[in-house]
């Protein structure tokens, strides 16, 4: 377990904060003794939370090009046919996946392939979970043709807390599954569009793992 790299600056910022606020406080009213113990206990928890969130675990996989691991970690919210307007404009198989605070924010690749588009979009922050926060919100769309000629498209999306979507895919660029896709900062959600009829090997509310879970077969 180590510490990403989108956390290194919020990390750095918020100690240089957090220290010089509690040097004011000890300096100007240190002789509260309940808010001087107190702001000092809540700036760890604060800043133990900031490394919890950052958190950047190390999950091997061996790709296997027959199956589309989950991208994020955190629940799946919805199992559904809907229409993709984006890039498809047809009817495909969406599978969404809830990412709480607690979680690992990481994204991964879920197939490996050849990035053929993406696009980040500016938008709206409203819930997560809401069924037109895949269209409205700040989001980002990432598209992978496998070598057997599948398209599937990922979708980050940011919730009513995060403001930072980061996106390490280029278009023509080949990736192998498991790897890194990109960082959501703080609450959001991560879409999957897949083809109709695929082969779905979970359940929804079951909380699954980037890079450990199989959410289905292609």
């Amino acid at each position: 377990m180590s510490i990403h790299k989108e956390g290194y600056k919020i990390l750095g910022f918020g100690f240089i904060a957090l220290l010089v606020l509690n040097i004011v406080i000890q300096v100007f009213w240190g002789d509260i003794e309940v808010l001087k113990w107190g702001f000092l206990v809540l700036s760890f928890m604060l800043y133990v939370f900031l490394l919890f969130f950052f958190r950047w675990p190390e999950r091997e996989l061996q790709p296997d090009h027959g199956l589309v691991y989950a991208p994020a970690d955190g629940k799946v919210v919805v199992i559904e046919e809907t229409e993709e307007n984006e890039y498809f404009k047809d009817t495909r198989l969406q599978v969404s996946i809830f990412m709480s605070p607690f979680n690992v924010h990481s994204n991964r690749y879920p197939v490996s392939g050849k990035v053929k588009y993406v696009r980040y979009h500016k938008g709206s922050y409203m819930v997560a979970w809401h069924p037109k926060s895949s269209e409205l919100n700040e989001r980002s769309s990432i598209v992978i043709e496998t070598k057997e000629g599948t398209e599937i498209l990922v979708r980050q999306i940011a919730g009513a807390v995060a403001r930072r979507i980061v996106t390490y895919a280029k278009e023509n660029q080949d990736v192998m599954q498991g790897d890194e896709l990109g960082f959501i900062k703080f609450g959001s959600r991560v879409d999957i569009f897949l083809p109709v009829g695929t082969e779905i090997e979970i359940p929804i509310l079951q909380q699954v793992r980037a890079n450990k879970d199989i959410i289905a077969k292609i």
